[in-house]
């Protein structure tokens, strides 16, 4: 019940408000707290901790993204809930693409990059099954970001 009435108001500018200054910030603790155990989400939607370098400031950016797994790499979109100011992790990668993902409490270093036209169809579905605000957050705003995340290999 709890993940509908989520997916309901997650549709709201209101929510959408919220969430970028405030449910952002719980959840981002609640997910640190537990070790990736708990979120606002609930556990049938993935949420990472990312981890990303300010373009200007250079300080560590930390967010809460829904994601959905594609073979060894991550998939999340940026749509900044529809709002009309475009997200700060979306800039901060287009300008320094090397990110961190905590993901159950296990963080690892990853690259970043647009997907392509065949990830995007390939995982946008998924996405939106997860979370079906994606669709509105893209007809409020008209833009949408998908980005692709692999693995760095730290071992060499």
């Amino acid at each position: 019940m709890y993940l509908r009435v989520m997916r309901r108001v997650g549709h709201y500018r209101w929510f959408a408000v919220f969430m970028k200054h405030a449910g952002s910030r719980a959840d981002r603790a609640l997910i640190r707290a537990s070790c990736g155990r708990l979120s606002l989400g609930g556990p049938q939607m993935p949420t990472m901790l990312l981890t990303t370098r300010g373009r200007r400031s250079g300080k560590e950016r930390t967010v809460p993204v829904y994601f959905v797994r594609d073979s060894n790499t991550l998939v999340a979109v940026c749509e900044n809930f529809g709002l009309d100011a475009p997200s700060s992790w979306l800039r901060n990668l287009l300008a320094d693409p090397k990110a961190r993902i905590e993901i159950n409490g296990v963080s690892a270093s990853y690259l970043s990059r647009p997907a392509t036209e065949q990830e995007v169809a390939r995982n946008m579905p998924k996405l939106a099954a997860m979370w079906p605000a994606h669709d509105t957050y893209m007809q409020r705003s008209g833009t949408r970001h998908v980005f692709v995340f692999e693995p760095v290999d730290t071992q060499t």
